[in-house]
């Protein structure tokens, strides 16, 4: 189970650079303007994200190169998500032997 979660993780990594070589921009990144093009209206919820700020703006680290800071800022959303994941299934499987 171990390596095939290495495996996932080690193929995003390689994927990343795809998105550098996008000329559109990433899903849900869009401008307002943006949407209203390409989706005809500009759903409700855009207005409530309005005053969520991002980790890492614009992919972006002050003081390091434009490509590595796209990669640092994958490689640190990759380890958040694995965390995140991972502390839900340990905290899971705690519960599911507490109620056992």
């Amino acid at each position: 189970m171990k390596r095939r979660v290495y495996i996932v993780l080690a193929v995003m990594i390689v994927l990343v650079p795809l998105g550098l070589l996008s000329e559109s921009p990433a899903w849900g990144e869009w401008e307002d303007a943006y949407y209203q093009k390409v989706l005809g209206f500009l759903p409700e919820g855009i207005n409530h994200a309005k005053g969520i700020s991002p980790l890492i703006p614009d992919y972006t680290i002050s003081r390091v190169n434009e490509t590595v800071g796209y990669y640092l800022s994958a490689l640190i959303g990759l380890v958040l998500i694995f965390l995140i994941y991972y502390l839900l299934a340990k905290l899971l499987r705690r519960r599911g032997k507490d109620a056992s």
